[in-house]
């Protein structure tokens, strides 16, 4: 197997999450970790036993692939650099600033024959796994996601900091498009929206209603889906999956319930995995550059519709 050489470029939270998780898979040689914070990145390189670097220019050459981590401002132009460069790239959510600057990483990509996978963590999470096969003909969907506020993400409003997690499965659960969006949102402890909720129509009938907070007491991660004779709701913080079911019996319709908890599993790691696995593989990635497009657009929607409902109050 042909050792992958890897770098993570920005390693805050999330980024020296990145790097322990590539330090740890066979196969790959974790190059470098590269943050313009000299001591976060000297810090981050020693517990990995790998090179700081402070510009990541400087691996031109030297890496196979790169995760980015850093703020969302600045996926764009890292991203774009390292695409043309011929490194294949995983950028965090949301993975840039707007969904026209995604379709231009996804056009670079594509013309490169680069893997571009792009960081819905919660697509690997082991709950959904169990539960992804019992969902067919979905009807009805909603979201909670809700957090108590943290300085990290909040450079961008809550729809591209959490709600686009539950976009993300959205679009992958039901594979249609959005006709109609309907949503409010209200700045609380930043300038932009810090709680928000979304009503969205689907081309397949199906209905979603979206609501992410990260103003909250206590954090909620939780997601209901309801189609004929079933119910399934997901707990992505416990684990935890309920599936009520319509059931025939001798006097006629019934409800059977079932329950069962997973272990919570390394879905970081799956999706760092996941990534190395398409670059050998040559494969298409889990979550895709177009796939990241789609979230952003419908972020972009719901954050339209927040402010035309604030102009005209």
């Amino acid at each position: 197997m042909t050792t992958l050489r890897a770098a993570v470029i920005g390693v805050g939270h999330l980024g020296r999450f990145h790097a322990q998780k590539y330090a740890a898979l066979d196969g790959v040689e974790l190059v470098a970790v590269c943050d313009v914070d000299r001591a976060r990145a000297r810090d981050v390189a020693a517990a990995h036993d790998t090179r700081p670097v402070f510009d990541h220019r400087e691996l031109t050459g030297r890496v196979d692939a790169v995760t980015i981590a850093a703020d969302t401002s600045a996926h764009f132009e890292l991203a774009r650099f390292f695409l043309v460069n011929g490194v294949h790239v995983l950028v965090e959510k949301p993975m840039t600033a707007t969904s026209e600057e995604g379709r231009e990483l996804t056009r670079i990509a594509d013309r490169n024959d680069l893997r571009l996978q792009v960081g819905h963590v919660e697509r690997f999470n082991p709950a959904l796994l169990s539960a992804r096969e019992r969902l067919s003909s979905v009807q009805f969907i909603e979201c909670h996601r809700l957090a108590p506020f943290r300085d990290r993400g909040a450079d961008v409003n809550v729809v591209l900091d959490l709600m686009i997690h539950d976009l993300d499965l959205i679009l992958s659960l039901l594979g249609s498009k959005p006709v109609r969006v309907s949503a409010v949102g209200i700045p609380v402890l930043t300038d932009t929206p810090d709680i928000a909720s979304a009503r969205i129509e689907f081309d397949s009938g199906a209905i979603a209603n979206v609501t992410a907070s990260r103003v909250s007491t206590a954090a909620q991660r939780k997601f209901r889906v309801f189609h004929e004779g079933h119910y399934l709701s997901i707990d992505f913080g416990e684990g935890e999956v309920q599936l009520v079911s319509r059931t025939e019996s001798g006097a006629g319709p019934a409800l059977r319930e079932e329950r069962w908890s997973l272990a919570k599993g390394d879905a970081l790691l799956a999706e760092v995995e996941s990534f190395c696995n398409a670059i050998r593989a040559h494969s298409p990635c889990e979550v895709s550059g177009h796939d990241g497009v789609l979230a952003l657009e419908v972020a972009e929607r719901i954050i339209a519709d927040i402010q035309a409902r604030s102009t005209r109050s």
